[in-house]
């Protein structure tokens, strides 16, 4: 018997802000996966994977030098031959690089991309809020018709109601560059005149970024936002054309949402409509499940033509977090149609060939061949919620035959080794009719 070896001193253990997603949690991320992937091809969107890693000077031009985003919380360094990367800490701004470096410009317009992929910040670790996150999103690259916002919204807001979430669209207008100067040189009055009362974050975001003052989550900066001068109140003509033809849509799509001149979103590259998705607590405090808006400058700024665009996020760990709050319905378990156990090395030996004739033919099969006792076998095949097992031991062996057991009420019978896949399949569509004729009654 080989020496056991004392376990080590000392134990490497997950580094803060990262999670592991174990298997008992994967049914919440299969069933949000299957959802966006339907959502993405009944509305005829295709699917892209960036690099983790880009260019830090990508994120910076796009993003913005002055946002959290990229001023405190991207995770940057300098590689072995002197490149400035960062990972990326969020989606956009790569697949905006990726429409312009391959040519995408060329394709019949407009180009509908999205993707299920992790990003990267340094942020302080909450519920729902990790350093490596996993965020779905979709974009639409070459199209300004406000109808277009409408689908988009309409989209984010759907997959989290088909999600078995409760949730609502927070949407606003935030200009453009015709619009936006006049309206932040009015918001920066406003609060020079209050700079004493807000936090230090604030003070600063005055001289660089002042739309951020409406977002700020310290309560005596939110107070102050609620009489702040509103950005639809200085549209110029066409944003607000713009906008209320977004709105209109949206009325004829059912969509459930509120006006909200605080919805400003925390980068730089967003025009016009720009909206959150949110779950409403029991308490009445409202929850970003994620967000989007529109980046009609964002192609152009990164080097392209002059092309618009709008996109949405929305987070995966903040999604499955409600999901579990609100007890959301998940799909059955996998459980497999068939278990094979086996008695004896010769046994074992020929299993190996019935599971690859099983597979074969799509039949969901386990085992645990590396057991030897039949009992264990079939205690197995039980908490897995198999249906049937097929038994091989040494009389089988001799016989050629298998024994198909029924796990629900034990009824045991002998068939021909040969006909097993084929008894099992019959055995199986007789058991699915059955069911069917149930649900029906």
């Amino acid at each position: 018997m080989p020496k056991v070896k004392k376990a080590s001193k000392s134990v490497i253990k997950l580094v803060k802000g990262m999670k592991d997603i174990l298997p008992n949690e994967q049914a919440y991320w299969d069933l949000i996966r299957n959802k966006v992937n339907a959502a993405a091809k009944d509305y005829g969107f295709q699917y892209i994977d960036t690099p983790i890693v880009e260019a830090t000077a990508l994120f910076k031009r796009a993003v913005g030098e002055e946002t959290d985003a990229v001023s405190k919380e991207m995770y940057s360094f300098v590689d072995q031959g002197g490149e400035k990367l960062s990972l990326r800490p969020e989606n956009t701004a790569g697949v905006v690089r990726a429409y312009i470096e391959h040519g995408m410009l060329n394709l019949p317009q407009p180009v509908k991309l999205f993707y299920f992929a992790p990003q990267f910040r340094h942020d302080k670790p909450q519920a729902g809020r990790y350093r490596q996150f996993w965020q779905f999103g979709f974009e639409v690259i070459g199209e300004n018709d406000p109808i277009v916002d409408a689908q988009m919204i309409s989209l984010s807001y759907f997959i989290l109601q088909e999600l078995g979430l409760n949730v609502e669209i927070q949407v606003n207008s935030i200009g453009d560059d015709s619009c936006r100067p006049k309206y932040i040189k009015t918001l920066t009055n406003y609060y020079k005149d209050n700079k004493k009362d807000l936090c230090l974050d604030c003070q600063k975001r005055l001289l660089k970024n002042p739309l951020r003052l409406l977002d700020c989550k310290v309560k005596k900066c939110q107070d102050l936002a609620k009489d702040a001068p509103q950005t639809v109140d200085h549209l110029c003509d066409e944003c607000n054309k713009h906008f209320t033809a977004v709105l209109e849509y949206l009325d004829e799509l059912d969509v459930k949402y509120n006006l909200n001149s605080k919805i400003v979103r925390g980068l730089d590259y967003y025009t016009k409509t720009a909206w959150e998705i949110v779950e409403t607590s029991e308490e009445g405090k409202l929850n970003a499940l994620g967000g989007g808006g529109r980046y009609d400058d964002l192609v152009y700024l990164m080097g392209g033509r002059q092309t618009p665009a709008i996109g949405f996020a929305c987070g995966v760990e903040r999604v499955i977090n409600k999901m579990k709050d609100v007890k959301a319905s998940l799909p059955e378990n996998w459980r497999p149609d068939v278990y094979v156990a086996t008695l004896g090395p010769e046994a074992r030996k020929k299993a190996l060939h019935l599971l690859l004739e099983l597979r074969k033919e799509k039949v969901s099969v386990s085992e645990d061949l590396a057991k030897t006792g039949l009992k264990g076998q079939l205690e197995s095949a039980d908490k897995k919620g198999a249906r049937y097992a097929l038994i091989l031991g040494q009389k089988e062996i001799v016989d050629g035959t298998v024994l198909i057991r029924d796990m629900e009420n034990g009824v045991q019978e002998v068939v021909d080794i040969k006909k097993a896949v084929k008894e099992v399949q019959k055995r199986l569509e007789h058991h699915l009719i059955a069911k069917v004729l149930k649900k029906s009654k």
